[in-house]
């Protein structure tokens, strides 16, 4: 029996040979390197619990950023000794022991959610993610032409009147990317995901912040999901980035927390957060 790591990276493959080197042999790891990064990753390849993808150029907010994800859901249920699965990013890292990991409830589910219209997000409550097409996969919204060619597509789409059709379900729900989730939760998900539902969602806007929680809080596992999903995540500081990178000043908040992992954590030798994390959860190199 073995937990799954699901990583999304596209900056650096040491991020990714750190946090192996952390959890050690009792997890399996899948790992989506961004199309675009064209990161070399010979030095991972002879790991053997790692599993390396790179399926997909991935822009922010587009649904290639999903459909990534799908895959290592996919690479990751394939092997039959996962029973539980975490998704996180290569700049992430726990902040708890591996024993804490094994003693998680694995016939739970630990995912962020809240009922649409969820305002939080936008004036449009979420809404707008999905009744128009949003090319984040075509145009670069970091880029300031991208944005821009985004805003007036969109509008453009509002003013002559133009409306997808509805998503199937009774209620919409809408959370964070990163959850811990069990297989029977994960099996559910691609039980609904067939063609038609995929080609639906493709030019969506993070597919991945509602895709997950639709699905499963619509069907009977609803009632194994927890609303935590076990993620320290700053998004009120902007320190650095939104969200923030995390340093040593969060050291307390992070040792004191009900979280798993920390998120966001420059992967440097130098980093005292890191340092201290690594003490905390009992690792040594």
């Amino acid at each position: 029996m073995k937990q799954a790591i699901l990583i999304t990276a596209y900056k650096d493959t040491s991020s990714v040979y750190e946090l192996v080197k952390v959890f050690g042999e009792d997890f399996n790891f899948y790992v989506h390197f961004d199309k675009k990064s064209q990161l070399d990753v010979t030095s991972l390849k002879s790991i053997t619990n790692l599993t390396i993808i790179n399926s997909y150029k991935v822009n922010w907010g587009g649904t290639n950023h999903f459909f990534a994800i799908l895959d290592l859901c996919k690479a990751a249920l394939e092997n039959k000794d996962n029973v539980f699965f975490h998704l996180i990013t290569a700049e992430d890292f726990p902040i708890k022991s591996l024993s804490d990991f094994w003693q998680l409830d694995i016939g739970k589910n630990y995912l962020d959610y809240t009922e649409f219209p969820y305002y939080g997000w936008d004036s449009s409550g979420g809404f707008d993610r999905i009744n128009y097409y949003r090319f984040f996969d075509l145009f670069n919204a970091k880029k300031k032409n991208g944005a821009r060619i985004l805003n007036f597509l969109l509008n453009l789409q509002k003013k002559i009147g133009l409306k997808r059709k509805s998503l199937n379900f009774d209620k919409l729900y809408g959370g964070s990317t990163y959850w811990s989730l069990n297989r029977e939760s994960l099996e559910k998900v691609f039980s609904v995901l067939d063609y038609k539902m995929l080609r639906r969602l493709r030019y969506t806007f993070c597919a991945e912040e509602f895709v997950f929680q639709s699905i499963i809080m619509n069907s009977a596992l609803k009632h194994t999901v927890v609303n935590n999903n076990l993620r320290y995540i700053d998004w009120q500081s902007k320190r650095g980035g939104d969200p923030a990178f995390l340093d040593e000043t969060d050291f307390d908040n992070l040792k004191n927390c009900d979280k798993l992992f920390a998120r966001k954590i420059l992967k440097t030798d130098k980093n005292q957060l890191l340092i201290a994390l690594k003490s905390h959860i009992g690792y040594t190199e």
